[in-house]
């Protein structure tokens, strides 16, 4: 069965598993690179602590970067499935040659603020002059470095458009052993290579990142037959631009709001040091959990889009039930293993002075998990059918609207003694149980809409 007639007529639910189990595994690979630096250097002879925060600092802004670049990318997926669909070969190579185009724009705009504004940053969330060294350094190779996460995000929806998702995972398992291989010898120094320390664990990092964006170049010019791949179909096309942002701007919205969470949360958790790193830590362990949800989503997408396109009401449906059942099985593993393993995941960190705020984030902030898986399939299904306002709607719940004045005022009560500093974790409990309702009820509205 061809890619064209798999998304046509193979049954959906196993459709939604031949396609979404290679992109749960390369999001889960996405989320080790985070997960793999943190653990390594948390184990580092000396300085330890210290760099652990210093990578806690400096997330939000890869998951920023990670946002921009996956949001334009699943922009570009839903589009091109849709119009595909549709039967229009030529518009689908001008979609995907304009998202390599905005890749370059994305590429460039990161290399300056590598540059310039790495430093600014680092110093509104601490003022140890150790944390700051090592935040900079990181982050200044991540950024001037970026070009590989940019375009593995790009290829990585371009071959996920078309059904041929096993090969970006394929990717993303070279770019994360390739780190996994390098984070010890840069950051320990083996061999001939010197003792590195921080600096050591951003290069593993993005030399990882760059050989998965080479691999899945050559996969994409050699695989995805559909559509040409002529440098012409590069030249900006403004329909096409606003096209691709008009569904992809709510998904770069929902991740920037991870990040900008991530970093409103290490200022409102800057009263304890400790606190702030376990956070940190304990958000790489989350977002390895919903990055299966993430995963999940990103077969939604297109499956539902390919059905829009053909305007498929029973295909539709069973898109949204199947994404919707299977991501809550998901979650509900992710629950498991969090609430059984905690300790284990403190000493893979090395977690020190941060364990115990650790080990109460993962048994508190895990029970939310089912409702966040949830919440992000139902931003895949409403990506899909052109809703872009609703994901957004369910995005600001999540991570601006309801967390932050909820962990706010919580913190109020800790830090005047009222309360362990524990009660901050019970916000995301509260936050991700009323978005899901809010979206289900934006769900219902959106199919009533659509005539779905």
């Amino acid at each position: 069965m061809n890619t064209e007639n798999k998304m046509k007529d193979m049954p959906v639910n196993k459709l939604m598993i031949q396609i979404g189990l290679p992109m749960i595994i390369s999001m889960a690979l996405q989320a080790v690179y985070n997960i793999v630096d943190s653990a390594f250097v948390g184990n580092m002879r000396t300085g330890s602590e210290s760099a652990l925060n210093a990578l806690t600092l400096v997330f939000p802004v890869q998951m920023l970067m990670v946002a921009i670049a996956i949001g334009t990318g699943v922009g570009t997926n839903a589009m091109i499935a849709m119009t595909l669909g549709a039967g229009d070969k030529k518009k689908a190579a001008r979609i995907a040659g304009n998202s390599l185009f905005l890749g370059c724009v994305i590429y460039g705009v990161f290399v300056l603020f590598g540059i310039f504004g790495v430093h600014g940053y680092v110093v509104t969330q601490t003022s140890d002059p150790e944390v700051i060294q090592m935040a900079d350094s990181y982050l200044r190779i991540c950024c001037v470095a970026s070009a590989g996460i940019v375009f593995y995000s790009l290829f990585e929806k371009l071959l996920q458009a078309t059904g041929r998702s096993m090969y970006s995972t394929i990717g993303q398992i070279t770019g994360a052993v390739m780190n996994i291989i390098l984070d010890p010898i840069m950051i320990y120094g083996i061999g001939p290579v010197p003792e590195m320390g921080v600096s050591g664990a951003a290069y593993a990092t993005v030399i990882g990142q760059i050989a998965s964006a080479v691999l899945l170049l050559i996969f994409h010019q050699k695989l995805n037959k559909e559509y040409s791949h002529a440098v012409g179909n590069m030249k900006p096309d403004h329909n096409i631009i606003r096209g691709i942002y008009s569904i992809g701007l709510p998904a770069i919205i929902a991740q920037a709001l991870m990040s900008i969470m991530v970093y409103a949360m290490n200022l409102i958790l800057k009263f304890n040091a400790s606190a702030q790193t376990a956070y940190g830590l304990f958000y790489k362990v989350q977002q390895f959990v919903l990055f299966l949800a993430f995963g999940l989503r990103d077969a939604i997408t297109p499956i539902v889009a390919f059905a829009y396109g053909m305007r498929d009401k029973k295909r539709i449906r069973a898109g949204m039930k199947y994404g919707l059942v299977y991501t809550i099985a998901l979650m509900i593993f992710g629950v498991l293993v969090t609430e059984i393993f905690p300790n284990a995941f403190a000493a893979l960190f090395n977690a020190g002075a941060s364990k115990p705020y650790f080990i109460s984030a993962m048994r508190i902030i895990s029970l939310s998990f089912i409702f966040a898986g949830i919440n992000i399939a139902y931003q895949g299904i409403f990506q899909a059918v052109e809703c872009g306002l609703e994901s957004l709607i369910v995005s600001l719940l999540r991570q601006l609207v309801i967390i932050l004045p909820v962990a706010f005022g919580f913190s109020v009560l800790v830090k005047a003694g009222n309360a362990p500093v524990s009660l901050i974790w019970w916000a995301f409990l509260i936050t991700e149980g009323v978005s899901c309702l809010a979206g289900l009820v934006l769900l219902k509205h959106s199919i009533k809409k659509k005539n779905l």
